[in-house]
């Protein structure tokens, strides 16, 4: 997460502690629809789906109110196809700020116009999608002048001022050597970066997933001068989350999932899944947790949903506060 002002970053911890407390998930991340304007090399959701019985503005508000979750994550697909995503996500949204609401999205369709009018119903964060800083991210995305929107756009909405956009790096062995560029994209745009780590539990292939010696070397000396630069601001990964993409990468396996206890997905017709990867829905949280948990043996992933939330709770809590709200004053800029 970006950081938050004080009275935001107490009721973030207070729901925090009160789900860990109760059994109730940190994370949910709505799905609001399948479809997608790109076809990712990376990725299961490509095109546009024929769906039926999506969920409406006023089903999330009631998921929301169950759950009651510190993060909510609004992802796909594409969100940005969902013509309602402003009344998604003042549904989703609660008058007391809560919860912290991130949009996933790979940006092809957003607009200054409507960036403003999500941050308006709600939005916290922006995640955006960048694998290349250069047209190579266009063919990786199977989506033409992606790159050169980003171009423009991104810095665009950086100027604004609102600190509330952050690029958002899958790590795969095709772009292992661009993964410091994109650290620069995001400083000469203005805004911040976040890696997560290619699962080949998406689309069932290896090609993309990092494994030889020197891949692995590359990743590490990347993993260095990334902890590095974070002392400088705009890389907001912990560094136990890129220590654990290296591990990931290296043992091929994560152990201690913690999926459908702490995170979860709700599909586009408002089906439970304990991750995206778990193919398999559920109608309820409760049949979820007593079909899947006592069997969940996966370690498959290291997306970064679960990278982090992948520690104990108390670590994560001082994390978020030391990192968040105390490490970066009120009107400190990154160095970079």
């Amino acid at each position: 997460m970006k950081s938050v002002k004080l009275p935001e970053a107490l009721r973030l911890v207070t729901r925090g502690t009160i789900n860990f407390i109760t059994g109730k998930p940190l994370a949910v991340s709505f799905e609001v629809t399948h479809s997608c304007t790109g076809g990712c090399k990376h990725c299961d959701k490509g095109g546009i789906k024929k769906e039926t019985n999506l969920m409406q503005p006023e089903d999330y508000r009631r998921y929301q109110s169950a759950l009651k979750p510190m993060v909510v994550q609004m992802s796909g697909g594409e969100p940005l196809l969902r013509k309602d995503i402003f009344e998604i996500a003042r549904a989703i949204k609660k008058p007391n700020g809560l919860p912290y609401l991130i949009l996933v999205t790979n940006a092809k369709l957003l607009t200054v116009e409507k960036y403003q009018a999500l941050r308006e119903a709600g939005v916290n964060q922006f995640s955006i999608s960048l694998d290349f800083s250069n047209s190579l991210h266009d063919d990786f995305r199977g989506s033409p002048g992606l790159y050169a929107h980003l171009e423009s756009l991104v810095p665009e909405l950086a100027s604004l001022g609102n600190d509330d956009i952050v690029l958002n790096t899958a790590i795969t062995s095709d772009n292992l050597p661009y993964i410091l560029d994109n650290y620069q994209t995001a400083c000469q745009w203005g805004v911040d970066i976040s890696y997560s780590a290619y699962t080949p539990l998406r689309t069932g292939s290896m090609e993309h997933f990092i494994s030889s010696p020197e891949e692995l070397e590359e990743l590490r000396s990347s993993i260095i001068e990334l902890i590095r630069l974070k002392k400088n601001g705009r890389v907001l990964n912990y560094e136990w989350t890129l220590w654990g993409t290296y591990r990931y990468f290296k043992n091929g396996t994560v152990p201690g999932c913690k999926a459908g206890r702490r995170f979860l997905v709700v599909t586009p017709d408002g089906q439970f899944q304990p991750c995206s990867m778990h193919k398999r829905t559920y109608p309820t949280r409760e049949e979820m947790l007593r079909a899947f948990l006592p069997t969940n043996t996966c370690g498959e992933c290291y997306v970064a949903i679960r990278a982090y939330l992948d520690h104990s709770f108390w670590k994560m809590l001082w994390s978020n506060i030391s990192s968040r709200v105390l490490a970066r004053g009120k009107d400190e800029k990154p160095l970079c």
